[in-house]
């Protein structure tokens, strides 16, 4: 009886032996699968769990250290750019461009000289030189806004919107906002647009940039999109 039990223990051993083998086998395959894959599904599989372990573990997080429901959000189209798009920038089509401040200034200059906003006092705002389609902004919280700030803030869209601020003033005791895209001929108008954005739409402010980042979640919404799923923020 002794016997039969120590080698039904042994049996046993042998057999979790075996599955810790095939557990082992799996984790090694899946683990080059990850980090070496090369093929499609690869991409897709690192993109997938980038965004998830950024949307449930850092963005979390950073909100409660920054104080903004959207610490991180990702620039997703050209307004911002201090370049052409489109053979194209602040509403002039150019076919002879060298990014520099003072082009950027001598072609687009003439707007916010009208809005009281010299050369030298835009070169001392914080991001002087714009920023990029699918670069990431991190917030702070949008305390003591000021003019050249990065806002960003709600309009009609569920994406949040990333302009300069160009004008701040009080009315009513209440203070309003102006912004503008660095890339773009005018302020957007309308109800949700720039020309006077209350205070409930703010969302934050930008402090740092971080170049390429965003395209990690443009390119897992998109995908997401080919499957009928939106992500809104």
């Amino acid at each position: 009886m002794v016997i039969k039990r120590f080698l039904n223990v042994v049996a046993g051993c042998r057999q979790m032996s075996v599955r810790m083998e095939k557990v082992s086998s799996y984790c090694k395959r899946g683990w080059k699968f990850f980090w070496q894959g090369d093929s499609f599904a690869s991409w897709v599989v690192n993109i997938v769990v980038a965004f998830l372990l950024i949307y449930f573990v850092v963005y979390p997080v950073l909100g409660l250290v920054l104080g903004t429901s959207f610490p991180i959000v990702a620039v997703l189209s050209e307004s911002m750019q201090h370049n052409l798009h489109d053979g194209a920038i602040c509403g002039q089509t150019i076919t002879d461009w060298k990014d520099s401040f003072n082009n950027y200034w001598d072609t687009c200059g003439y707007w916010y000289d009208s809005m009281g906003i010299t050369k030298e006092q835009f070169r001392s705002f914080h991001f002087n030189d714009g920023f990029n389609k699918g670069d990431v902004i991190i917030l702070w919280r949008a305390d003591d806004v000021q003019v050249g700030d990065i806002l960003i803030f709600q309009g009609g869209r569920p994406q949040p919107i990333i302009l300069r601020v160009v004008k701040v003033w009080q009315e009513d005791g209440k203070t309003y906002y102006q912004t503008k895209g660095d890339h773009n001929l005018d302020s957007i108008k309308g109800a949700l647009g720039e020309m006077k954005i209350t205070s409930d739409r703010l969302l934050g402010k930008g402090v740092l940039h971080l170049p390429y980042f965003g395209w990690v979640k443009i390119v897992f919404v998109d995908l997401m999109a080919l499957f009928g799923v939106q992500i809104t923020r």
